[in-house]
């Protein structure tokens, strides 16, 4: 892409992002993200499930930077947290309380603060101007999709985010396919019949994504937080000297740059990124470190890794989602919803159609990763404060908020029962260990791929053959079909194992 061209729709992104609303929503976003990311077991995911009937009355480029902004500062947010209390707000935070608690038990939770935030923002700005550098090129391959490419991209996709899922395989793919089936629900838009309603009236056009959501990730995990006994132990209310030493950001420079450049790759990847990152850069500085049997204890590298690579994972998470049209995880399913719900249909025709808005929302990260370092050093002392706050409390007024929220969309109280009835299901689905996130990849790629698929039927006239013939389709679903023997050989094994052993 020519340099002129990157100029131009940054210009573009700069005018858009930079408008006195869209500012109030980018920090607003980020404000709302770093309280989230402070407060354990509440999430970016559940919180933009809860936000998204707001999203209606907003414009869609304050809707999706707001929603943006919530996603990246959670990640922030999680740091605290992990450093202060030893108890990681966000899962890709797990790894930066091993020697960040450490650090501010030892009197240096300033220094590891300061760090996270700063690798955290150097992570963020290279990550977004990678996208900037990637989404024109990948857009423009995409265009060249045709129906057959596309539904085999989808299935290469759940393919892949059954691979990157923790736990059962079997419970993954279960989860996909129902979600998949939920999806199904309503009148099918080729022939006007009605599928799975049992005539329930309600159900005609279909369970809304917000309804779904709201229930599976804000009830489902409300439930089972107010089961979770409340640990907090705080090392200190007063932090003190957030200025690094000359010597901790030598060793610190180093981690950044790799744990910078680990994020943004394993971030493209369907699943969690931002928490395979971490846990990545972990290992690898704890590999290169001259003294690794330090780890663990206090090690400002082990800090300073693991929070740009979430970071940057959290950036490059974007790429898919807004070239593709492709969720790579379920903040990014949140994305599309917020993107279907002012009826932009996601893909690569957004830069085309909605240039402002797909720039506007790039440009706005950046805007966004610098009033988090501004938000997160100074107001340290608030954070703190609000982790004091009772978390049935909290989940009173998640609860409140929820059925507002939702009645307040078509004005159905059916609808706020099917909430309920997604809640049950989400903490049933959590105790029974299977991720609730592969089945709303299902619930949104479904119905996609299913318009594909006709529509490649109907051009080769009902010739299955059409999604080997072409050569991308063919690669697709040999990608998908490697990914899965390549998940699926071990458990074989494994049973195998155990079957002699018996």
């Amino acid at each position: 892409m020519e340099l002129g061209q990157v100029f131009s729709n940054l210009a573009l992104g700069f005018s858009v992002a930079f408008s006195p609303l869209n500012l109030f929503w980018c920090f607003m976003g980020a404000f709302i993200g770093t309280a989230i990311g402070v407060l354990p077991g509440v999430g970016p995911v559940a919180t933009m499930a809860l936000l998204l009937p707001i999203t209606y009355f907003l414009t869609p480029e304050g809707a999706l930077i707001m929603l943006a902004g919530i996603y990246y500062g959670a990640q922030y947010g999680g740091s605290t947290t992990a450093i202060l209390v030893n108890l990681p707000g966000e899962a890709s935070s797990v790894v930066t309380a091993l020697d960040g608690y450490q650090m501010a038990r030892q009197g240096r939770a300033g220094p590891a603060l300061a760090i996270a935030a700063l690798g955290s923002f150097f992570a963020g700005t290279v990550a977004t101007f990678a996208i900037v550098l990637a989404a024109p090129p990948l857009t423009k391959l995409a265009q060249q999709f045709a129906p057959a490419d596309y539904f085999s991209l989808m299935t290469l996709g759940l393919v892949l985010a059954v691979v990157m899922a923790s736990g059962s395989i079997v419970k993954a793919i279960g989860m996909i396919f129902l979600g998949m089936l939920l999806g199904l629900i309503g009148t099918d838009v080729n022939t006007g019949n009605t599928r799975f309603t049992f005539d329930i009236g309600d159900l005609f056009d279909g369970i809304g994504f917000v309804i779904v959501a709201m229930g599976l990730f804000g009830i489902g995990e409300v439930i089972k937080n107010l089961g979770d006994v409340e640990r907090r132990d705080l090392v200190s209310s007063k932090i003190s000297g957030l200025m690094p030493t000359w010597d901790d950001i030598k060793r610190s420079s180093m981690p950044v740059v790799r744990g910078t450049f680990l994020g943004g790759i394993l971030g493209i990847l369907p699943g969690g990124g931002a928490v395979l990152g971490s846990f990545a850069s972990y290992a690898l500085e704890k590999k290169m470190s001259p003294t690794p049997e330090k780890f663990g204890t206090g090690m400002i590298e082990a800090v300073a890794g693991p929070e740009a690579a979430n970071n940057a994972a959290a950036q490059t998470s974007f790429i898919p989602m807004l070239t593709l049209g492709i969720p790579s995880n379920a903040v990014m399913a949140m994305m599309i919803g917020g993107m279907m719900i002012h009826g932009i249909v996601p893909g690569p025709q957004v830069m085309d159609q909605k240039p402002g808005l797909f720039w506007g929302m790039i440009v706005s990260m950046w805007l966004g990763n610098a009033m988090l370092v501004i938000l997160n050093l100074p107001l340290i002392g608030i954070w703190v404060k609000m982790l004091l706050v009772p978390y049935r409390l909290l989940a009173l007024a998640i609860l409140f908020f929820c059925c507002i929220g939702v009645y307040s969309l078509n004005n159905l109280w059916s609808e706020a029962l099917f909430m309920a009835m997604f809640g049950v299901l989400g903490y049933v689905f959590i105790r029974l260990g299977c991720e609730p996130a592969p089945l709303l990849l299902g619930y949104l790629l479904g119905p996609l791929m299913e318009v594909y698929m006709r529509r490649a039927m109907l051009l080769s006239r009902g010739d299955p053959m059409v999604f080997i013939e072409r050569p991308l389709s063919l690669t697709f679903l040999l990608i998908a079909l490697v990914a899965l023997i390549l998940v699926i050989l071990p458990n074989i094994r494994k049973t195998r194992e155990q079957a002699f052993q018996e």
